[in-house]
């Protein structure tokens, strides 16, 4: 959510995306011979609004499978909405097409989860990172060379290795490459899915590093999507917390932390370790993920939460401003 500004980079508009599990011909058989059959829906996104500010770094956190990538895809363009729109810079991206499309698309770069799935395994790196750039014009054929090895030189890479395979490179190493590849076409906006989650530990302080560092040198503004709230503590302005494909809170991160105010968000604290409560038991979320297929009624999360009324079963709770630059989604707001 939160308000428009001259500064804003992105906006989300009441987006949402479903995935159509078309029937077979032996279900649209069995459907015409009466079964109750029908065709699988899965609710990935449900109307999520979100405002993204130039030179931010937001964090997107939530259990697997609560539609967080899927967000993130189609804020890349690489997934079409089934509804609501995208803004970026003022403009409608979700209407575009052709070649303004295209432009808009290079602006806004995705850095996947495994860099070894996202990278073409038969390609050098020269050419995963400088194809693109010859394509969209930024270098020509002939200095591909020397732009690939300042771009290598950015993320941490030595350009010796440029004409090496994929498998010939470590996991944080092969992420380098990945982000390279993202940076290569100087976009603004990335959108970084689970972008350290394959990587050791040690490597991930590195990555984190390099991030922080490209966003001071290149303006960068972040979409950074995890499933872990302590890695985002680290590197987030502000954290948007997303339960089966509807945010239920915005917060800027310190006061997310020393106060939460949805349920859900108290609970993924609590899975936090921290050095302040030692000896505390933890314990992860009560209850499973429901199925996307069939979302509860009401509020999504009530049938796990220790807090919920009658209400919350039949009522969604809309996300709306609790303090300021604070929103949440949770009918306990309004008996405060």
């Amino acid at each position: 959510m939160s308000e428009k500004t001259n500064d804003t980079m992105l906006t989300v508009d009441n987006l949402s995306k479903n995935f159509v599990k078309k029937l077979d011909l032996a279900g649209k058989i069995a459907q015409k011979l009466g079964s109750n059959i029908r065709e699988e829906v899965v609710h990935a996104v449900d109307g999520v609004s979100l405002t993204i500010p130039k030179g931010s770094v937001v964090g997107l956190v939530g259990e697997s499978g609560c539609g967080k990538s899927t967000l993130g895809r189609m804020i890349a363009g690489i997934l079409r909405p089934t509804g609501g729109d995208i803004t970026y810079k003022g403009v409608s991206i979700t209407k575009m097409s052709g070649d303004e499309a295209a432009r808009a698309a290079l602006q806004i770069q995705m850095i996947f989860q495994d860099p070894f799935a996202s990278l073409n395994p038969r390609m050098r790196v020269i050419d995963i990172i400088g194809e693109a750039p010859v394509t969209h014009g930024f270098t020509t054929a002939a200095e591909k060379d020397a732009y690939v090895c300042d771009v290598m030189k950015r993320v941490g890479l030595d350009p010796e290795y440029r004409r090496r395979y994929p498998h010939q490179f470590s996991g944080g190493q092969r992420q380098r490459i990945g982000i390279a590849r993202a940076l290569a076409v100087n976009p603004e906006f990335l959108v970084c899915d689970e972008a350290i989650a394959a990587l050791d530990v040690s490597i991930q302080a590195q990555v984190i590093n390099l991030f922080m560092d490209l966003r001071e040198d290149l303006d960068l503004t972040y979409l950074f999507i995890s499933h872990d709230l302590s890695v985002v503590k680290h590197i987030s302005d502000r954290i948007v917390i997303m339960y089966l494909g509807r945010i239920v809170e915005i917060s800027p991160t310190d006061e997310l932390y020393a106060d939460p105010n949805h349920p859900y968000t108290q609970a993924l604290l609590n899975e936090v370790p921290q050095l302040e409560h030692r000896g505390r038991d933890y314990k992860p979320v009560e209850g499973e993920i429901p199925s996307p297929l069939d979302p509860p009624s009401g509020c999504h999360f009530h049938p796990r939460c220790p807090h919920a009324t009658d209400r919350c079963a039949v009522e969604r709770p809309e996300l709306r401003e609790i303090a300021p630059t604070r929103w949440s989604a949770c009918h306990l707001n309004d008996e405060a």
